[in-house]
């Protein structure tokens, strides 16, 4: 089971542009949490403590336990949205869950075993394809991180979703749409550096363009003087 954080918040009854600029002047983050079959709720959370807290990855892709006064709820994270220059957390999307009822996570992958790889070691490079994947589970069997070993992966090989080995009580929905979408995750393969060829005959005609602008210029240059 992923890590359990807790998030202490507290409700707001102001909505709307206004009322979130205001949250975040005073240091706070603006929140929504939602589902479980009840109603939305506004709330809102110390800006530097969520920061800090997101500094984990495992944030992320477990449960958190969300405290407002004495009432405790556990939630994940849907969205989080991010000032594109500064780094202000504006606004959190949580998703209320309970315990006998599936959730969909993106679940982040661990490569491991690249410092020994035959393939690294023949010159290869190794390509993260993918770095995270869609799990569907109870929230009990929810994992914090896959574990993926590439250590017997040889030059010009992949592995695949299908490769990564996922605990009892979890699915990857993408699998179950068939072998066409059992996508490559990472690989190995040599980076060839691409060539670039100068095309000799465009330079040619660029240097009679210049050739011709300059005798046109001095022609010119001559007939001022006669002037």
């Amino acid at each position: 089971m992923a890590e359990q954080f807790d998030l202490i918040a507290d409700f707001r009854e102001d909505n709307g542009k206004g009322a979130s600029r205001r949250l975040r002047r005073e240091g706070k983050v603006p929140a929504i949490i939602y589902g479980a079959g009840r109603p939305p709720r506004a709330l809102s959370f110390d800006h530097n403590k969520v920061l800090r807290q997101m500094q984990n990855e495992s944030f992320y892709s477990s449960i958190l336990n969300i405290k407002v006064g004495d009432k405790s709820q556990a939630a994940v994270v849907k969205d989080i949205q991010r000032h594109p220059a500064k780094p202000i957390v504006m606004h959190i999307d949580l998703q209320r869950i309970v315990e006998d009822q599936e959730i969909r996570m993106n679940i982040p992958i661990h490569f491991v075993g690249e410092d020994v790889a035959p393939g690294v070691k023949a010159g290869g490079s190794v390509s993260h394809l993918i770095t995270d994947v869609e799990v569907q589970c109870l929230p009990k069997h929810l994992p914090e991180y896959f574990e993926v070993d590439i250590s017997k992966l040889e030059l010009d090989e992949m592995l695949h979703l299908s490769d990564i080995k996922v605990p009892e009580g979890v699915e990857i929905p993408e699998l179950a749409q068939g072998p066409e979408h059992d996508q490559a995750i990472v690989s190995i393969h040599v980076i060839k550096a691409a060539v670039i060829e100068e095309d000799v005959d465009d330079e040619a005609a660029e240097g009679e363009d210049a050739a011709k602008d300059d005798a046109a210029a001095e022609s010119g240059d001559d007939e001022s003087s006669e002037d």
